[in-house]
């Protein structure tokens, strides 16, 4: 189903430099800094995921009446500000869509490329819809878990919007493809907190797990814990391998591969894998701003648009692996 993205919205947090603020998260601090990022955005604590959201969508729509929309995607990485809440439609009524569906994406950091074939196939389903909103947030639930210190991504605070338009010319959605193994579904889950294990008054507050129990997962075998990373990224590759297929192009016709902000070293083995230039990754964007869990895709589209750094008939792919396990691709053609 042809649509194409006519419009970007961003809004993040307060910048701050990575070695300025390490030390109040860790005292691994060489780890960290090892990763090759310089900047992170931090939310004041009274801005939610949704607020953020919301003002993504706001500036993608400055050029929009919001009754023209009929479909909000909304894209999670983290908690939203309340449970049994729905945050789409929360956003859906903020930014006065009165017309549109909302559709609320919850797999972690795929979610951003995911959002994009739930838009084709929404509009393949309903052929009276034309303008969608799509967009990607994050803001980390710092009560939980830890930014700079639970994984090897430093998770910064903000939202992206792209509006999508049938059959729009610019940006258009050529493929998507997404793959899925629940042998690692408990990695990286909260153990208290949902109806399993409700969270009990005066109990410690609960954490999020980490990579070191993802290495326990393994049995702290070095050889298997390795092969689990390897797959991690093999899996990112052959996901823009089939998306690709899929759109009737090769990964060498690429213009841009666009990955999530992860750290240096695993941006560099994927670009590697699919067969990219790091130069025509998203690796300075991602060193100078974190990452934005969902949002990361749907950022970096709009920096590379508002540089001109996109050209007519540039292919574009959006790649992501997030928990679940998911893997997923998406490809653009400007």
């Amino acid at each position: 189903m042809a649509y194409g993205l006519t419009a970007f919205g961003v809004a993040m947090g307060e910048e701050a430099a990575v070695k300025d603020v390490v030390a109040e998260y860790t005292e691994d601090v060489e780890r960290v800094l090892g990763y090759g990022y310089e900047y992170i955005h931090r939310a004041p604590p009274d801005v939610s995921v949704t607020d953020l959201a919301v003002e993504a969508g706001r500036r993608a729509l400055e050029s929009v009446n919001p009754r023209e929309v009929d479909l909000l995607v909304l894209a999670l990485t983290d908690l939203a500000d309340h449970l049994y809440w729905d945050a789409a439609a929360r956003v859906q009524w903020a930014l006065g869509l009165s017309r549109a569906e909302a559709v609320l994406v919850d797999q972690g950091c795929v979610g951003g490329v995911t959002a994009f074939d739930t838009v084709a196939g929404r509009f393949a389903t309903h052929p009276g819809y034309s303008t969608a909103l799509v967009i990607g947030a994050n803001r980390t639930v710092e009560a939980y878990w830890n930014r700079l210190d639970t994984h090897s991504l430093l998770f910064s605070d903000g939202a992206a919007a792209a509006v999508a338009v049938r059959d729009a010319p610019t940006l258009r959605w050529r493929s998507s493809y997404a793959e899925t193994d629940g042998r690692y579904a408990d990695f990286f889950r909260m153990d208290v907190g949902g109806a399993r294990q409700p969270f009990v008054p005066g109990t410690e507050t609960p954490a999020v797990r980490d990579a070191w129990d993802v290495v326990d997962q393994f049995d702290h075998d070095a050889e298997r814990l390795a092969a689990y990373a390897e797959e991690i990224d093999e899996r990112t590759a052959r996901a823009v391998h089939r998306a690709c297929r899929q759109a009737g192009c090769a990964e060498e016709g690429l213009a841009r591969l666009l990955l999530l902000n992860d750290n240096a070293r695993v941006l560099a083995t994927q670009a590697e894998l699919v067969g990219v230039p790091i130069e025509r990754t998203n690796a300075r964007l991602a060193a100078l701003n974190g990452h934005f869990g969902a949002a990361d895709h749907l950022f970096s589209l709009a920096r590379m648009e508002e540089a001109g750094e996109l050209a007519p008939g540039d292919l574009v792919a959006l790649a992501a692996n997030g928990r679940g396990m998911h893997w997923a691709c998406t490809v653009l053609q400007c």
